[in-house]
Formats: structure tokens, C-alpha cells, sequence
């Protein structure tokens, strides 16, 4: 029997100074959230882990000042808002709404979002959905690095 090599995951590169795009990201955040098609899945809120990573156009000065970049704080309490009080039947659905909250931010060129269940199965440590999403804007200007 041959025993076939792990394929090796690299991390993402999106900061580039080329084109003055800055790599702002969210890294295991962890949260309690109403979601899943399966009747027992519905008032039993399950653990996700949300990760984010989005390419932003740089500002023209930094200047220390908060109002002049993309605020992970705000990001982090939007996606807490998204999935608080309501009931998700997918993962897919709630990627492409936490996709669309990063893109309403004109500075956003894309978005990476990677959602996760943690306790779905006993013999799996996460199950779940990673989703790319461009701005209008953006569509067409960037090439992803090759997987």
C-alpha cells in the first residue's frame, strides 16, 4: 500500500504593495450561532469559527487615524450582529451575508470567508465553507495567487 503526502496549505498572500492593497484579517473568531437544516439543530445554538481576510485598497495617508483604514473591530461586531437572533439553515448563506456586510465598505476590493462548525462530528475537528467575493469595483483587476 502507497501512503499519499498531505497536500501542503499555504497561507494567503493579498497584501501587495504593487497595487497599494493592504491584507486586514480576522483570525478564529469564535461564536455561539443558531444554525443548521437539521431539526435538532434549531434552538441549539453550535460553536463556528469564523475567519476573514480581505484585500483594502490603501489609504492615501494613514496618519495614525482610525476613520482612514478598514476597522476590524467593526467587522468582528458585524458579524456578531448577523448572527445574533436569527436562525441560519446554511453555512453558504451565512458566508455570503458576513461577505456582503465587508463589501458595503468602498475600501474593500475582496473578501475571503472561511466558517466553520466545530461539532458536527465526532471524528472530524470542523466542517464548512470557504467563499471569495469581489467588489464591482474590483472585478476583473486581481488574479489570485495560485493554490
Amino acid at each position: 500500500m502507497v501512503a499519499e503526502t498531505a497536500r501542503v496549505i499555504h497561507p494567503i498572500r493579498i497584501a501587495d504593495a504593487r497595487n497599494s492593497i493592504r491584507h486586514v484579517f480576522i483570525r478564529d473568531l469564535l461564536l455561539e450561532c443558531s444554525i443548521g437544516v437539521h431539526r435538532h439543530e434549531h434552538g441549539s445554538p453550535q460553536r463556528v469559527r469564523i475567519n476573514l481576510d480581505l484585500a483594502v485598497r490603501d489609504a492615501d495617508q494613514v496618519n495614525d487615524d482610525l476613520a482612514n483604514v478598514v476597522c476590524y473591530e467593526k467587522i468582528a461586531n458585524g458579524v456578531r450582529m448577523i448572527i445574533h437572533d436569527r436562525h441560519v439553515k446554511l453555512v453558504e448563506t451565512l458566508a455570503e451575508d458576513i461577505a456582503a456586510m465587508v463589501l458595503e465598505d468602498p475600501r474593500v476590493c475582496s473578501v475571503r470567508v472561511r466558517i466553520e462548525k466545530l461539532d458536527v462530528f465526532a471524528d472530524a475537528s470542523s466542517v464548512g465553507v470557504e467563499i471569495e467575493r469581489f467588489a464591482e469595483s474590483a472585478k476583473g483587476k486581481f488574479i489570485s495567487d495560485p493554490v
